[in-house]
């Protein structure tokens, strides 16, 4: 007997494939619906597998002729053994030997199947890399079921079926980016990035983890506020208004004073915004720190010095708009003017809710005050993160400290890079 199996997009199309290699003559033995499985099930359609069979026909004598020549037919039959004959007893009824009938076609099908899991497995192992990343793309691609031409995101018009599964998957990948703001230009880079690592017929999960691995090369390594031995580190926040500096300011200090046993002091150089003192002042009296207010650039070196046993100097700076050049001189005096002797650091502080082309202006004019690192507040209202990455890679500033509420000193975090990196690609 000769089974095979054959596949089609409906039943009679199998059973015609069937038909046209095996005969007319075929007897279908099994029918059944094939859904698709794995990370990109949504991009597949079901196929219908039918198990056809057809009796294997030995070469039978001509039933007229036998009679004619019935000596003829047993003349060459030798009806002794050459050989002792055993025929062996079973140990026990088999339960189904109309399996036993072909063992080829069970060879493969066993192939077949160890294939099926070995893929299967492959796709598990991709799953928990990105954890929830499937569930964006089968939502991205649960629009696209239709096969019709569509225009890839590099230009290329092709249709569905016609498509590999690693360029769909680089598809639906920068169709994720774009969602989540990420800019097209730094989309592209990244792309370009990894296709000079994989080629084309790449696995999913190659292409993927190629994918994951630049983008955290591109956030590069998050900095957080270092101290130092035996002189304090007097640490600048600046940045626009309404931003959450102050309380930033705040969730750091906590952080180095109860969780870390530092000795923190606070500066405030925001006078123009009315009761700014006093909200940091109440601050300092729950965490019981000192705080000095400065007026002018030509204090801060005393200031400084009046708490130079401490450990951490925190210094609160105005918010102002970045078009003001007037604001803008005077922190950057005040920053100047720290005395040589003391080492100092300047965080930009700045919100993921604002506009991505405020923020390109922010940066270029808070790099003419100072080099800063980059603190991203109120990550906790917004649902995309791309302005992160967009900032960081045209600005080239390291990340520190990501803010997601206003609870002090609980809302705040060093910048998790492989967090935000799987975010973006879609997952939670």
């Amino acid at each position: 007997m000769i089974i095979n199996k054959f596949q089609g997009k409906s039943e009679e199309e199998a059973v015609e494939k069937a038909k046209k290699e095996m005969g007319a003559n075929v007897v279908i033995m099994n029918v059944k619906e094939i859904k698709p499985k794995g990370l990109f099930r949504a991009w597949k359609s079901s196929v219908i597998e039918v198990t056809a069979a057809m009796e294997e026909r030995e070469q039978a004598p001509n039933p007229v002729s036998a009679l004619n020549t019935p000596l003829k037919m047993h003349e060459n039959i030798n009806y002794a053994a050459d050989e002792k004959i055993d025929i062996p007893i079973p140990a026990e009824k088999k339960e189904n030997t109309a399996l036993d009938l072909d063992k080829e076609p069970l060879k493969e099908m066993l192939k077949v199947e160890t294939k099926n899991k070995e893929v299967m497995h492959k796709e598990k192992v991709l799953e928990e890399k990105l954890e929830s990343l499937q569930n964006i793309l089968e939502k991205s691609l649960s629009g696209e079921a239709k096969q019709e031409p569509i225009k890839s995101a590099f230009g290329m018009a092709e249709t569905q079926s016609e498509q590999s599964d690693g360029f769909k998957c680089m598809k639906m990948v920068y169709e994720v980016l774009l969602e989540n703001e990420v800019s097209e230009k730094y989309v592209n880079q990244i792309m370009d990035d990894v296709e000079k690592v994989v080629r084309s017929g790449t696995s999913m999960d190659l292409f993927l983890s190629n994918v994951y691995q630049k983008m955290i090369l591109k956030f590069g390594q998050p900095k957080a506020i270092e101290l130092n031995q035996g002189q304090p580190k007097v640490v600048f926040f600046i940045g626009p208004t309404g931003v959450g500096k102050t309380t930033t300011i705040a969730k750091i200090a906590s952080k180095y004073k109860v969780d870390l046993g530092k000795k923190v002091a606070f500066l405030t150089a925001d006078t123009y915004r009315i009761a700014a003192a006093e909200q940091l002042r109440t601050y300092a009296n729950i965490l019981d720190m000192p705080l000095t207010i400065i007026y002018s650039a030509d204090e801060m070196n005393a200031a400084i010095e009046r708490v130079g046993d401490y450990e951490l100097i925190l210094v609160d700076t105005a918010g102002f708009s970045h078009k003001n050049e007037v604001q803008r001189e005077d922190i950057k005096h005040l920053i100047a003017s720290v005395d040589e002797k003391y080492e100092k650091d300047v965080y930009l502080v700045i919100s993921a809710t604002t506009k991505y082309k405020d923020l390109l202006e922010m940066v270029d004019v808070y790099h003419d005050i100072a080099d800063y690192k980059i603190i991203f507040t109120k990550l906790d209202e917004t649902s995309t993160y791309g302005n992160i990455l967009n900032i960081r890679m045209y600005s080239g500033a390291e990340l520190s400290y990501i803010t997601n509420g206003q609870n002090v000193p609980d809302d705040i975090e060093v910048f998790d890079t492989q967090k935000i990196v799987k975010q973006l690609l879609g997952g939670r």
